[in-house]
């Protein structure tokens, strides 16, 4: 699946915001999601886990996560800022599914999201 567990809204939305074409984005999410997907235990250990169902899990990470994200996956800087933006849009959404909007927006005023896929294999 295009995009890995992210929302479709999300990654139109991730798009626009970093000038990344709808077109490239759900590669790059999904080549996220193959980098992120191996290091889920660590997050799990590491980072507050603010959802998880069977099919992902969403994680507050520090402020500049996505930057070393990007440099580690050889990003530049449009590309590593569309995933952040796009993981951030699927948090919001999914705050408004849970009744949890305010929250998740107030949270990512501090810090940025993650949301890892676990249905792959």
């Amino acid at each position: 699946m295009a995009g890995g567990p992210l929302k479709g809204n999300a990654l139109v939305l991730g798009a626009a915001k970093a000038s990344v074409s709808g077109e490239r984005l759900p590669d790059l999410a999904d080549r996220a999601q193959v980098f992120l997907e191996p290091r889920l235990a660590e997050y799990v250990r590491r980072y507050e886990c603010v959802y998880e169902d069977e099919a992902e899990a969403v994680f507050l990470v520090a402020e500049g996560h996505w930057a070393e994200v990007g440099e580690e996956m050889g990003l530049n800087d449009r590309e590593w800022q569309a995933l952040r933006r796009t993981h951030a849009e699927h948090l919001k959404q999914l705050g408004g599914e849970l009744d949890r909007r305010a929250e998740f927006e107030s949270a990512l005023e501090l810090r940025e999201s993650v949301v890892i896929g676990k249905d792959s294999t």
